[in-house]
């Protein structure tokens, strides 16, 4: 799937255009986490970013992450076990 933004639009971006396709990649991964759209892996392909990276954008806009009982339960099994 592409998604087609129209010139002007594109134009009225106060980005570098070099920056623009992943400023506007990040966003949208961002816009669908927070809507439970996207899982946070799923974000993080979509934005192009690492997990820390990510994470760390997440926390710049006061995001806060979904987290499971299970996966603190499994974060929690593993961290024991280390």
């Amino acid at each position: 799937m592409q998604l087609s933004i129209p010139e002007s639009i594109a134009r009225s971006i106060r980005l570098p255009e070099n920056c623009i396709e992943a400023e506007l990649l990040k966003e949208l991964a961002l816009a669908l986490y927070v809507r439970e759209l996207l899982s946070f892996g799923k974000a993080c392909e979509l934005a192009n970013l690492d997990s820390r990276q990510f994470s760390q954008l997440l926390g710049e806009r006061n995001i806060l992450r979904h987290y499971s009982e299970t996966e603190l339960a499994e974060d929690l099994d593993y961290g024991r076990h280390q």
